[in-house]
């Protein structure tokens, strides 16, 4: 089971914070969590985040955060999934659980009939060679935290301050230049959540069968 929160608004060090210690303090019975929520406008730089990749100064917060990547750009109008989740006790590794939230991305965007689609190498989620959804996570004790991003309807232009996620000339998309349908964030965040979910059980049980 995992259970799914929603918490709307949310200054980036303060969930941050919390993910890290709910992280640090959850037991071998915690349940993984999901957390749903939007981001005031900021940047964030990954651990391995390189400075040349904002391209201008701003007066936007720049963060540097503990998450896997480079930079990318949070805003409200953008959807943000926290993963927290037991990789280990699901018995999967890293690049596994990468594919598990690239893939409920690409199917609930089919829903909105937008065609979505990987590149080897580059992590997230691309339209037509452009990037709709990012994703950077932490490992912990073989347990996840941050988790991704899905720009929805929010605006744009921050991101010409930097290589997105440090590719150079990367395009930037969402879904409200791509689909006639009606974007509601709360309603998405409960129809994302609902396939990463499905996925991830569905690994479990393939996993469960096997051990039988």
């Amino acid at each position: 089971m995992i259970k799914v929160r929603s918490k709307g608004l949310q200054d980036y060090p303060i969930t941050w914070k919390e993910m890290k210690s709910f992280t640090e303090n959850r037991r071998a019975d915690t349940l993984d969590e999901l957390w749903t929520l939007e981001h005031n406008s900021v940047f964030t730089q990954g651990l391995s985040g390189k400075p040349e990749h904002l391209l201008k100064a701003t007066q936007i917060p720049i963060i540097q955060s503990d998450r896997g990547g480079q930079i990318t750009y949070h805003a409200p109008g953008q959807l943000i999934v926290y993963c927290l989740i037991d990789i280990k006790r699901l018995g999967i590794g890293i690049k596994k659980i990468v594919s598990l939230i690239e893939q409920s991305l690409i199917e609930f965007l089919s829903t909105y009939d937008i065609t979505a689609h990987t590149l080897k190498g580059a992590p997230g989620v691309y339209v037509n060679d452009s990037k709709i959804a990012a994703l950077g996570l932490k490992v912990k004790n073989g347990r996840t935290y941050h988790g991704l991003s899905l720009n929805i309807d929010m605006d744009l232009s921050p991101y010409n301050l930097i290589n997105p996620c440090g590719y150079k000339d990367l395009k930037v998309t969402q879904m409200k230049n791509l689909t006639n349908n009606i974007l509601n964030i709360s309603g998405i965040q409960h129809e994302l959540s609902e396939h990463l979910i499905n996925l991830v059980e569905k690994t479990q049980n393939q996993r469960l069968k096997r051990s039988i």
